[in-house]
Formats: structure tokens, sequence, C-alpha cells
């Protein structure tokens, strides 16, 4: 890959990120992730990405099945949508971890109407 290739790659990435911030996809904690990154691990960012991703792919496939049933187990849903909103948070997926609130809530909710 050429010099001029791999800056337009870059800079594809940079922009792309900042318009996930601006969107309010990401928080300010994946910017603390990103300054994490140094010459001594320079895909630490990437690291990170792929296991949250292969992590939250198990948990909503979890979820995925368990809403599936007839009779949902709330507390075991809980129990998941909590680890993959804890994640989201620390990874500074800002929507991800609000759409796990509002699933907990509408859980906490289903669950107290029986």
């Amino acid at each position: 890959m050429t010099q001029m290739a791999l800056a337009a790659l870059k800079t594809q990435l940079k922009n792309f990120v900042q318009s996930m911030f601006d969107e309010g996809v990401l928080d300010s904690q994946f910017s603390q992730i990103q300054a994490l990154q140094d010459s001594s691990n320079p895909n630490f960012v990437d690291e990170v990405i792929t296991l949250f991703c292969s992590d939250a792919e198990r948990i909503i496939t979890e979820l995925n099945r368990y809403l599936g049933y007839q009779n949902v187990d709330f507390s075991k849903l809980d129990s998941h949508v909590h680890q993959l909103k804890g994640s989201s948070s620390s990874i500074g997926a800002h929507r991800l971890k609000l759409a796990c609130v509002n699933l907990r809530q509408a859980s906490d909710d289903r669950n107290k109407e029986g």
C-alpha cells in the first residue's frame, strides 16, 4: 500500500470515528481508550474493539434466545443486559449503553407486571 493510500485511509477512519462522536454513538470513554494506544501497543484500540464485539455478539445471541421463549425469565434477561451495558459503557459505546438502559427498564416493568 502506498503512503498516499495509507494516509487517505487514516483520514477516512478519523472522519468516521468523529462522525460517531458527533452522532452520539461514541462518548468520551472511547477517547480514553484511544489515548491508551501508543507505540508500545499500536493495536490496542483494535484489540479492545475486537474483544468487545465478540463479547457483545455472545450476549446478544443469549438475549435473543431468552426473548424467544414464551415465558421469558426476566432475571436472566436482566443479567445479560447488565453485562452488555457494562461492556458498552466501558468501551464508550454510548448509544448501545442507552439501549441497554431502556431494555433493562422494559424488563423491570414487564417483570413487575408478571
